[in-house]
């Protein structure tokens, strides 16, 4: 017996055992009348097996109760067994969306704009393309790897969310086969273009990438998320998507080396999350290809606890990078304030999709 909250489906088994009480028979003794293994008739009984035409043709010899009574029990049954299970996969659907920011994926034009439980379950299923929710949390479905700034719950869907938006994206991006031995070759010529305005570099980084087999996407921030960039692997391509959060150069530019390391790497050819290790190799691996290790400390070692404008300026093109990239490393490694040289940043507009 299924129960949902408007249904209850209810075995022809149990009118079957109701027979055999009233009739003092067994089930072993049925089960030799009706020339069917002990098995099968307690499966049968408990729903577990379907009743078919030829076990209903059986029983109105056994029970003298017609054919068509049995087959139209089945019948019944299986119809409300449906019903009351998607019913219950529905509640449990709708309790799922309510971890969605589905207000602003609505907003941004991801989903129906809609208040309705059913609806948004069935609208959030359509835009996961999957029959149930839960199947989204499947690390085989996801596969993601990602840099963001805390773990929350929230923050899980809210990436789930934004990340299907990348690879609905990036559908109709144009890539060659994916070939990280190229990009790894390209590297050089993508960190020169730290320095160019993203109206300058956006159209040269995005056909860089695709004659890598990557498809580069550029989507709005989702609340609560904390995300600043995504990779993975789907339908034959990589995608790296980037958020326009923050908007600074040393975000923008930090996040896309960090995926590209995840690429490098070969963390995204997992199915399964990033580990906390991998995320820490590609930290270092952004790092160090913004600003090589050996350049960085020697600039630390002779300019520490006075840094200027001028000093940083002077570093930055000596190395070949935005100057912001420079402050911000030197904040998050705690040489400087980070409320220090912050009008050395170059804010970016980037184009969202």
């Amino acid at each position: 017996m299924v129960k949902s909250r408007h249904f209850i489906a209810t075995p022809p088994g149990v009118t079957i055992k109701e027979q055999l009480d009233d009739r003092g028979m067994t089930q072993k003794e049925f089960a030799v009348r009706m020339e069917m293994s002990e098995k099968h008739i307690s499966k049968l009984i408990n729903g577990e097996v379907q009743l078919t035409p030829d076990v209903a043709l059986k029983l109105e010899f056994v029970l003298g109760v017609p054919s068509s009574y049995w087959s139209n029990l089945e019948a019944i049954y299986r119809e409300k067994l449906k019903r009351a299970e998607e019913e219950n996969r529905i509640d449990e659907d709708v309790e799922i969306v309510k971890k969605f920011p589905y207000a602003e994926m609505s907003k941004l034009g991801w989903v129906d704009d809609t208040k309705k439980k059913v609806e948004r379950v069935f609208s959030l299923r359509k835009f996961f393309e999957v029959t149930a929710l839960k199947l989204v949390l499947d690390d085989r479905i996801s596969g993601i790897a990602y840099r963001r700034l805390s773990e929350t719950e929230k923050g899980d869907y809210a990436l789930l969310a934004w990340a299907q938006r990348a690879k609905i994206e990036a559908r109709s991006r144009e890539t060659s086969l994916i070939d990280v031995q190229k990009l790894e070759q390209i590297l050089p010529e993508i960190r020169e273009m730290t320095v160019d305005l993203p109206s300058d570099f956006c159209p040269r980084l995005t056909s860089l990438l695709a004659d890598c087999g990557i498809a580069i996407v550029y989507l709005p921030h989702i609340g609560g998320s904390f995300l600043h960039g995504a990779s993975f692997v789907d339908n034959k391509k990589i995608i790296v998507g980037l958020t326009v959060r923050g908007k600074d150069a040393d975000k923008f530019w930090f996040s896309l080396f960090h995926e590209l390391g995840h690429v490098i790497l070969g963390h995204i050819f997992n199915d399964r999350a990033t580990t906390s290790e991998e995320e820490r190799a590609a930290d270092a691996f952004a790092r160090d290809q913004l600003i090589p290790m050996s350049d960085y400390t020697a600039f630390t070692e002779k300019y520490h606890d006075r840094y200027t404008e001028r000093a940083i300026v002077q570093f930055s093109k000596k190395v070949g990078v935005d100057p912001g990239i420079v402050v911000g490393r030197l904040q998050k490694q705690g040489e400087i304030e980070f409320s220090w040289f912050n009008n050395l940043k170059t804010k970016y507009t980037m184009q969202e999709a």
